[in-house]
């Protein structure tokens, strides 16, 4: 397939006039061959002079169109990948909630199975390739949305027994680590075996700050579920800014942080570390109603989700492709900043960039 007269998004984060050149999946290098061989011979689109960009990456979701990745079910993996390829979403790393060890095992090794029986049937959806774990290892003061019954202290035992259950799957394991003596030895058993993020943490600055020298480099919806940013009480979030290894989610829905924060945390941590997630619940895609988000009662009224019981805030009912629109129309970002911070940025985040997050000859192109 060759998509012709197209501005093209290139690992520098600008766009160039060119061409795209698709070959069994992979992205090809034209200059390396006959041109007149490979008009012959492949199908040509004309691209009309639009924008061409990679397939986003959402790291942060749980679900969408009806279906929870907690539904535990390939059909529910399944719906929520082609929904999401639908919207241009070509790679996927869904959440999981704060549930008892046994059903997140189950959900784990569900996720594993239908991996690789997309990998084998060579599936039309979004790829699978990763899992983000946002509990069970959190704090009951920032629980969110999560139910607090099922919280529990870090273990590295039952992480372990995580990692195995989804065969690698499982990218990212938040954690909070304040009022926790095992936290910091946590961090140092498994920082090598996944990344550690907090998440829905009431951590302080030197408490968070601690967790990140120990080896945790990624944070959760940065702002969400955290403790507040002040001038006397940085928190979470001037740990975040004080250690620039470490890779920040942001939700750019319009609901979850106010534009002005976005511009001033892009301009605090830069453009490489933010990392655009849409933190979508089963509603996204749907009518407004009632629905369900890790076992708790949700009400969906135009943009916002929130819980029956108290009220919080649970999650976003936007795409990441929306929140992408989102942060150009209405926050002020370039839209070579968006673009990056939902591709190239969570590919390297995950450790997938030699495969995904740019059009670049040699990867997956994801075309749907």
């Amino acid at each position: 397939m060759i998509i012709k007269n197209v501005k093209v998004f290139t690992e520098e984060k600008t766009f160039e006039d060119g061409e795209i050149i698709i070959r069994d999946g992979i992205f090809a290098d034209g200059a390396k061959e006959d041109k007149k061989e490979i008009v012959e011979r492949e199908e040509t689109i004309e691209g009309e002079g639009c924008y061409a960009i990679p397939g986003l990456i959402d790291l942060h979701f749980h679900g969408c169109k009806g279906w929870d990745f907690c539904d535990g079910t390939g059909k529910a993996i399944e719906e929520i990948a082609r929904y999401e390829a639908s919207v241009g979403v070509t790679t996927i790393c869904p959440a999981t909630m704060t549930l008892p060890v046994e059903e997140l095992n189950h959900i784990l090794s569900v996720a594993a199975d239908y991996k690789k029986t997309a990998e084998k049937e060579h599936s039309p959806a979004a790829d699978l390739i990763g899992i983000n774990m946002e509990g069970p290892f959190i704090s009951k003061e920032k629980k969110g949305a999560q139910d607090e019954k099922n919280i529990i202290p870090c273990d590295a035992g039952i992480c372990q027994h995580f990692l195995t259950a989804s065969d690698g799957l499982v990218k990212f394991v938040g954690i909070a680590p304040e009022k926790n003596e095992d936290a910091l030895e946590f961090i140092r058993k498994m920082k090598d075996k996944v990344h550690i993020s907090l998440a829905h943490t009431n951590a302080d600055y030197e408490e968070a700050k601690a967790a990140f020298d120990a080896g945790a480099n990624h944070a959760v919806h940065l702002y969400n579920a955290m403790s507040a940013f002040t001038h006397r009480a940085p928190g979470v979030v001037g740990a975040v800014a004080d250690s620039p290894f470490v890779n920040a989610e942001l939700i750019c829905d319009g609901v979850h942080v106010h534009p002005a924060v976005v511009r001033a945390t892009f301009r605090m941590l830069g453009e490489d570390r933010i990392i655009l997630i849409s933190d979508s619940m089963r509603a996204a895609g749907m009518a407004d109603g009632s629905y369900t988000l890790g076992g708790l009662r949700v009400n969906v009224a135009g943009n916002q989700a929130t819980l029956e019981e108290g009220g919080a805030l649970a999650g976003s009912v936007t795409n990441l492709m929306d929140c992408l629109r989102t942060a150009v129309k209405q926050m002020g970002l370039s839209l070579e900043t968006a673009v990056a911070c939902a591709t190239m940025n969570p590919a390297k985040a995950l450790g997938e960039y030699e495969k995904y997050g740019s059009i670049t000859p040699g990867k997956i192109s994801q075309e749907r």
